[in-house]
């Protein structure tokens, strides 16, 4: 087996450390934090788990101060691992949010697969998401606008290595992706491990990990996070430094 994960930062956001990572602690910081997106080479396919974020404007419209700095596009992230748009066989995605869907048109020859909860919610959100999603009552279009999608419902193999999960609580469809390797189960945890500090302990609540701020149901996001943590010999989350430890996993 030489199945490998490599992580790529698609560009910066800017936010409050503690509305959106440590759910409570940290309200005082503005941080500024990496937005991933994964290539997964395994069984034979070049898998790409979401597709990064916006250029400049559109992601300081989302989070002011956020930006995406020259070449870090998800086509050239790829472009320097020797891989061109047309090459990805699919995408998988952790869910829609703007900073996790953008540019996913560049990949013309790629099936694009998301939970089917995910793609329902994204296409009609609840106002409080309209934001999050880009719905067309602001005014913009969203990247997903027009494409047609692979829907799953539950727990999908899909192929031999590589597993799609129900991971919801961040937003209602969420998912993460199992991939098996030589050196343990790789998962890609997208939003619901959202950075590395979810993964240590919180004291104050007497909590084994520190479950994220933004959520549509915490209780979700709280079992979502435990089957996670239990599943993954390594798990990667989409808005840490961390995945940076490795050029490639394992």
């Amino acid at each position: 087996m030489s199945n490998k994960v490599y992580p790529m930062n698609t560009g910066m956001i800017r936010l409050n450390k503690g509305v959106y990572i440590t759910g409570g602690h940290g309200y005082d910081q503005e941080v500024e934090v990496p937005t991933n997106a994964f290539l997964v080479l395994a069984d034979g396919k070049k898998v790409l788990v979401d597709t990064g974020m916006s250029e400049t404007k559109k992601a300081d419209w989302h989070h002011p101060g956020s930006y995406q700095p020259d070449g870090y596009r998800i086509d050239q992230r790829l472009a320097e691992l020797g891989v061109a748009p047309e090459e990805i066989d699919a995408v998988i995605f952790t869910h829609l949010h703007w900073d996790h869907c953008a540019n996913m048109k560049l990949f013309t020859k790629a099936e694009f697969w998301v939970h089917a909860t995910e793609l329902a919610f994204a296409l009609d959100p609840h106002i409080l998401y309209y934001k999050s999603y880009d719905s067309e009552k602001l005014g913009v279009q969203a990247p997903f606008k027009g494409v047609d999608f692979h829907t799953v419902d539950g727990e999908y193999q899909f192929s031999p290595s590589i597993t799609m999960f129900p991971t919801p609580g961040h937003c209602p469809g969420h998912q993460s992706v199992a991939v098996e390797t030589d050196g343990g189960t790789v998962v890609i945890a997208g939003d619901a491990v959202f950075a590395d500090e979810n993964m240590e302990p919180d004291p104050k609540r007497g909590l084994a990990f520190t479950p994220m701020g933004r959520f549509v149901n915490i209780f979700d996001l709280y079992d979502s996070m435990e089957k996670i943590l239990a599943r993954g010999d390594i798990v990667l989350t989409s808005h840490g430094t961390g995945v940076y430890d490795q050029k490639v996993w394992p």
